[in-house]
């Protein structure tokens, strides 16, 4: 496999307070933006704050930045659009939950810009009321929650040791919390596409962070005499060029399609974008330093035990 760096002997567990400083100010941010999405102070969409959706197909394809301009000028900057599919299909949202007077505003105003030379048709109504939104995102974070207890439990069973697992589990969270974080300050909007992308993440972070556990297994069994804090952090080295390609690889697909992509992909490629950043920091700096500290604690009660 290509080797962008070759025998590295960098110093990861050395820098390890640094990261967890730099990490609970991350999961901190986390926290933070999901007791404010708890508490609707959020820039929430149609699926958790409630809204209307019409799903609208012209019989050609339409410029849609036309059709924002169209629609702003006749007291519709609000509402937000997504073309879905083949040219011509579009997707508008808006928070105000009135189909009937909506749909015939839209109507009107197209027919007034198109008249017969592009002819369209209304194919979807949709209305989400605010506890239907409200019970979306109650399980929205609640399928988050059980994903990522989930995947402790996998890695402590796959591994056989429950520091394992619990490390996975706390860097699993973190990358969530850190990319949450991000996106709530930089006020996108929080829909069912942010789950969607944080549980496409949280894979992406347990495989990465697999990767380097299974050579820090390997490593114990072949040098059971040397120290724990050199073993892991050896280890890191050993599989930092794998790490650097395999991110690098994604980050390429998801940087094309966030260009070339169209609006619908745009938040889900930024999302994970981050997410990968943020997961190959995390397995080194925060799911390996957990197995050292693990292993710290664990050692001191032993001679705790011994001494008494």
């Amino acid at each position: 496999m290509m080797e962008l760096i070759k025998n590295s002997k960098i110093d990861f567990v050395g820098k390890r307070y640094v990261a967890f400083v730099i990490s609970g100010i991350l999961s901190l941010l986390g926290v933070i933006a999901i007791i404010q999405i708890g508490l609707g102070h959020a820039n929430l969409g149609v699926d958790f704050a409630g809204g209307t959706l019409v799903e609208i197909k012209f019989d050609k394809p339409v410029d849609m930045a036309e059709i924002r301009g169209i629609l702003s000028a006749k007291d519709m900057a609000d509402v937000e659009l997504q073309e879905i599919g083949e040219p011509g299909r579009i997707l508008i949202r808006t928070r105000k939950s009135d189909i009937g007077n909506l749909t015939t505003k839209i109507s009107d105003v197209f027919k007034e810009r198109f008249g017969t030379k592009n002819l369209f048709r209304i194919e979807r109504t949709e209305e989400v009321g605010p506890k239907i939104g409200a019970e979306l995102k109650g399980k929205a974070l609640g399928a988050v929650f059980w994903a990522i207890i989930a995947l402790m439990l996998y890695i402590t069973v796959r591994f056989r040791q429950p520091r394992f697992g619990v490390g996975a589990a706390v860097a699993t969270a973190h990358d969530v919390l850190a990319v949450t974080g991000i996106y709530w300050i930089c006020n996108r909007e929080i829909n069912l596409l942010l789950i969607t992308a944080l549980l496409t993440l949280a894979g992406y972070s347990l495989t990465d962070t697999v990767v380097i556990f299974d050579r820090i297994r390997e490593n114990l069994r072949l040098r059971r005499k040397e120290a724990y804090e050199i073993i892991v952090n050896s280890s890191i080295n050993e599989v930092l060029s794998r790490t650097i390609v395999t991110s690098l690889t994604v980050l390429i697909v998801l940087a094309a399609l966030l260009i070339k992509g169209s609006q619908i992909t745009f938040d889900f490629c930024w999302i994970l974008i981050f997410g990968v950043v943020i997961g190959t920091y995390s397995s080194i700096f925060v799911a390996s330093p957990i197995l050292i500290e693990w292993d710290k604690l664990m050692t001191k009660k032993i001679g705790v035990v011994k001494k008494t």
